[in-house]
């Protein structure tokens, strides 16, 4: 027993720092999240008030800016919407189960979801290599989008992180809203 007991501390420092080191991680993308949302506003409220007949000044690039902030910010609130459970869940026929086939369907559709971004994440860096081998750039402002797909990746792999997480810690929330 003291054995076990031994090996059990040294497990749960690791496991706890893991838990606050992916925490940080998914907060630091949710303010990111936000940061790119407020971005798109203030960048739609130049556009829109520099376009007054009086200015007569067009933000010049606002669609650029506008599209490459619209897809950061979609793809770095993903952990946390994850973390949270925010996302929309059918449960008529999940609620309908005996406990232990909810725990069974759960636990498939983490692993599926599992699946799914860590192929999304692998062929978003994928993209964002052919991007970069054939220098695509923004449509007005020419600036180079490759790093986008690889933002998305490092995204989708978090998500993967956190269903991992939720996986192990069926009980435990990772982050109250």
């Amino acid at each position: 027993m003291t054995e076990s007991t031994g090996f059990q501390t040294p497990l749960k420092a690791v496991s706890a720092a893991y838990d606050r080191g992916l925490r940080l991680v998914v907060y630091g993308l949710l303010a990111i999240s936000g940061a790119g949302v407020l971005a798109i506003m203030l960048v739609t409220c130049a556009d829109v008030i520099l376009r007054l007949r009086w200015i007569n000044r067009p933000f010049i690039g606002a669609y650029d800016i506008v599209k490459i902030l619209g897809a950061l910010s979609l793809a770095s609130s993903l952990p946390y919407t994850t973390a949270v459970k925010g996302h929309v869940a059918i449960e008529y026929f999940f609620h309908k189960l005996n406990r232990r086939g909810r725990i069974v369907v759960d636990s498939v559709m983490r692993v599926l979801t599992m699946v799914l971004f860590a192929f999304l994440a692998w062929r978003s860096v994928l993209y964002g290599l052919d991007f970069r081998r054939t220098g695509q750039v923004s449509q007005t402002l020419q600036l180079p989008v490759f790093w986008v797909p690889y933002v998305i990746g490092f995204c989708c792999a978090i998500v993967v992180l956190v269903v991992g997480h939720s996986l192990i810690h069926p009980d435990r929330e990772m982050i109250k809203p």
